[in-house]
Parts: structure tokens; C-alpha cells; sequence
């Protein structure tokens, strides 16, 4: 078959595709022997479900809302009930300055990636070339085959600060951070997938104040961050002004097969981004929007972040790292401070094999992680460190966890031996 070079960027070797092959294929296969630590897929938060349950029900026993939610299209920039409820949210908790035309969703999150990274990166009319800049890379797997285009990301290794415990952190290297014309946008995760890295407040008024001296946007993608769902265990400010693209989603609050992102922007990004809603989707869906409109509206949905989400992955956060402290002695090994989100991410410095052939071994055992080196797009050299890392997620059942953390440190002993 021959096919474009667009086609063959979207179907080759994209990390992303593997990870999800991986998830589907077990799934579907039942998954019961295998044990899943690879996926971002959100726990089953029971709290979180009754509630949506509830929801679900009262819009299927309403005529009208019933016919809302299967038979209408909404306008390529969303649910406007939805979009309207959040704006006041967000003005009356945060005091962002925004309205309805600063807010569009997207039929999830890496729909939205994809539309606003070409948005602003890739060729230009006046014969540039931009590019995505990653002021720290490990960054989200998901962005890195998203550019229409070859070498479409720049990245920067980070700053390691090694902490007790066998705990380490990643900070943005400002000093080796040098924008010029070839950026389009700056973009980072807070909490960072894969690492759980929660960028501190100053690193991220730095990275504001540079994306605006050079005249472009601050993507913060916040899809586990603030204000929801709000898988923080540290101190993080939620933030937004007319350069700063905030991105969220209703996946980790646990609505992960609704596919609803949403993008909090000026207004003339929103513009552009529901033209390109239109054309690639005519529409977005209304099924997430719709089950959180109530949450949103009230704002129980803070207090369900807060009081229900993030408690749930605190107390698995902390049984995952206590077991592989358990398991891992004796290894040279160091775990990211476990900041946020839903993972843990492990460095086995000089590890005698690679992350790749590690995560192969671990899935002949029944194990699913994902390989570090898919997390470093953009970097000019190649980096040891990436072959030395894995993410590893703790979100799923905690008796499988477990034992998939003794089969991980088992595998690991074998290696170094």
C-alpha cells in the first residue's frame, strides 16, 4: 500500500501506539492473568462512580436532556451549558479572567494536543519552521508523534537533584533553556507525565515570564493537575492569563471513556481551535460534558478532587513506593519524588540491560510497564538515562500491584546480577 508521509508519521513506531496496543490487547484477550502497570487509565474511584451513576440516571429519565445527549449537535466549541458553568467556576474560584469565548473541549485531551501543537508549530507561511519546545524531558508519551511533520519537538535534559530515601528530582535547567526563533510554543505537564514531577510555582512563573518576552504561548497541560482532578501532593497554584494555554480533562477525574478535553485560552486560540474542531470532528461529544455539568456548576467537583480523587492514589502512591523500597534493596535504584498523578517512575543507573528489553522480559512474566526511552522527544544527543527508566502505574488493584512490583524487582536483581 502506498501511502503519504503524513500516513506513515501516524502509523509507524509511535510509543504511544505500542502502549495502547499493549492495553488493548490484553484487555481484550481478559487481562486476567496480566497485570497492568503500564496505562494511565484511572482507578475505579467508587465515590466518583455512585455519584456519576447518579447522574447518568437522571439524564436518561429527563426527555429533554435524554435528547441532548444522544441526538444533538453541539458547536464545534462545545457544550456552551458546560463551557459556561466552568468560565464561572473558574472566575469565582481563581479569578481568571475569562468568559465563554476563552474555552473550548475537544474530544479528549490528545485531540486538543494535536490541534494546538500544529496550531502553532510545524511550517509556516514566510518559510520558518517552529517547533514544540519540552523545557524537561522525560515529557508525556502521547505528545511525541503528534507533529504533522518531522523533528517537530526540542527538549532539554534536566536538572537531577538526588534526595534521601533513594528518592530524586527533576528541575527545569533555566541556564541551558536558550528560545530563539525555531520555538513555537512551550509546553510541559504538571503533574509530569510520566515522572509525577510537579514543576514548583517559580519554575513556572519562569517559564511565563520567557514564553512572554518571546512572544508565544505557555501550554500547561494539567490533565492530572489543578483545579481538577487535582492529583497533587504538593503545594501547586492553579494559573492562567492571556499567554498561558491551561489544558484539562475529565479522564483522571474518572471519566476516561467520555474523551473530554478542555482548553482554557485567549480567545483568539479558542477561535482557532473550535475552526479545527469543525473540520476534523463537526462536533465535540456531550456525554462527559453533560455527566459533569452538575459538579462543575456547583463546584462539588473541587471538593470531590480533593476529598475523594486524590486521597484514593495518595494511599496507593504510598503502598506502591513502601513495597519497592521493600523489594528494590539492595539495587542501586532511585524513585522520583512521587509529586503526582498516577505513577511511579524508577531509574536503575548503569542497569547492565536496557528499559526496553526489561519492560520485554517483565511482559513475558505477565507484567505491562512502559520503557523510559519512549518519554524523550526532541533531545539533540542520545542520553544514557534514558535506557535506565521505567514508569510504572499504581492505580490499578492493589493485590496485583504488589505482586507485580515483586516480579519488577525480581527481574531487575536478575539484570545487575
Amino acid at each position: 500500500m502506498k501511502i503519504s508521509k503524513f500516513g506513515k508519521q501516524f502509523t509507524s513506531g509511535a510509543g504511544i501506539l505500542s502502549l495502547m496496543d499493549d492495553l488493548g490487547t490484553a484487555l481484550a484477550a481478559g487481562g486476567d492473568d496480566m497485570i497492568m502497570m503500564g496505562g494511565g487509565n484511572p482507578g475505579h474511584v467508587p465515590g466518583f462512580q455512585d455519584i456519576i451513576q447518579k447522574r447518568l440516571l437522571k439524564l436518561a429519565a429527563d426527555k429533554k436532556s435524554f435528547k441532548k445527549l444522544i441526538g444533538v449537535y453541539d458547536p464545534p466549541q462545545g457544550d456552551l451549558d458546560f463551557v459556561d458553568a466552568l468560565a464561572d467556576l473558574l472566575r469565582r474560584e481563581y479569578e481568571w479572567d475569562v468568559d465563554r469565548e476563552n474555552i473550548a473541549l475537544t474530544n479528549g485531551s490528545q485531540a486538543g494536543f494535536f490541534l494546538l501543537f500544529n496550531l502553532f508549530a510545524g511550517d509556516y507561511e514566510n518559510g520558518e519552521k517552529k517547533k514544540i519546545r519540552l523545557p524537561l524531558a522525560p515529557e508525556y508519551i502521547g505528545y511525541a508523534d503528534l507533529g504533522a511533520c518531522d523533528s517537530f519537538f526540542i527538549a532539554n535534559r534536566p536538572q537531577i537533584k538526588l534526595l534521601d530515601d533513594n528518592l530524586f528530582k527533576y528541575h527545569v535547567d533555566f541556564d541551558n533553556i536558550h528560545i530563539g526563533e525555531e520555538t513555537g510554543a512551550i509546553c510541559v505537564s504538571r503533574p509530569t507525565n510520566p515522572t509525577g514531577n510537579v514543576l514548583t510555582d517559580d519554575e513556572i512563573a519562569e517559564l511565563d515570564i520567557l514564553a512572554r518576552k518571546n512572544e508565544i504561548p505557555l501550554i500547561l497541560d494539567n490533565a492530572y493537575g489543578v483545579p481538577f482532578p487535582g492529583i497533587i501532593y504538593t503545594d501547586a497554584k492553579p494559573i492562567w492569563n492571556e499567554n498561558i494555554v491551561v489544558c484539562l480533562s475529565l479522564s483522571k477525574l474518572g471519566l476516561p471513556a467520555a474523551r473530554t478535553g478542555i482548553i482554557v485560552a485567549r480567545k483568539e486560540i479558542i477561535k482557532a481551535v473550535s475552526g479545527m474542531n469543525a473540520i476534523m470532528n463537526l462536533a465535540t461529544g456531550s456525554f462527559g460534558s453533560m455527566l459533569a455539568q452538575d459538579l462543575v456548576e456547583t463546584g462539588e467537583v473541587l471538593n470531590i478532587s480533593q476529598n475523594v480523587i486524590r486521597p484514593f492514589y495518595e494511599e496507593k502512591m504510598k503502598k506502591a513506593i513502601a513495597l519497592f523500597h521493600k523489594e528494590l534493596a539492595g539495587t542501586p535504584y532511585k524513585i522520583h519524588s512521587p509529586e503526582g498523578a498516577m505513577f511511579l517512575w524508577l531509574w536503575f543507573k548503569d542497569m547492565p540491560v536496557s528499559s526496553h528489553e526489561l519492560y520485554q522480559r517483565l511482559k513475558e512474566r505477565n507484567v505491562l510497564v512502559v520503557s523510559g526511552h519512549f518519554f524523550f522527544p526532541g533531545l539533540d544527543e542520545p542520553w544514557q538515562h534514558e535506557k535506565e527508566c521505567i514508569r510504572v502505574t499504581y492505580s490499578q488493584d492493589e493485590k496485583k500491584v504488589a505482586k507485580g512490583i515483586q516480579i519488577i524487582a525480581e527481574e531487575v536483581k536478575k539484570a545487575y546480577s
